[in-house]
């Protein structure tokens, strides 16, 4: 069993969903999927990371970002941060991507 890190120690993975990627009434369905999705991925790592899924209304913001005690965590110390739990950043990235596709369809199968 894997040690669980206080809540303030955790990597917080931020993710923003393009209403887009939902289809063409996907503004419609946005914020319901992304409180679905949060609550499938809360475990995904769940030992050293957090999880928040928002809608991105806003093109500006990054699709993805990591935060560390509400402070935005560079590219590379996410990197370092997920190396001491044996995550490399570039798949977890590909894998978050692929089961968020996966979740879209689970979300409008239900």
């Amino acid at each position: 069993m894997e040690n669980r890190l206080p809540l303030y120690k955790k990597l917080l993975v931020m993710y923003r969903i393009e209403p887009g990627c939902l289809g063409p009434q996907g503004a419609d369905y946005v914020e319901e999927f992304c409180v679905f999705a949060k609550q499938k991925l809360k475990a995904h790592h769940g030992h050293c990371l957090r999880w928040t899924i928002k809608p991105r209304y806003d093109k500006s913001l990054p699709e993805l970002e990591y935060q560390m005690k509400n402070t935005m965590v560079s590219q590379e110390n996410a990197e370092k941060y997920l190396a001491r739990f044996d995550i490399d950043k570039e798949t977890f990235e590909e894998s978050l991507e692929e089961a968020l596709a996966d979740l879209v369809d689970e979300f409008f199968e239900r």
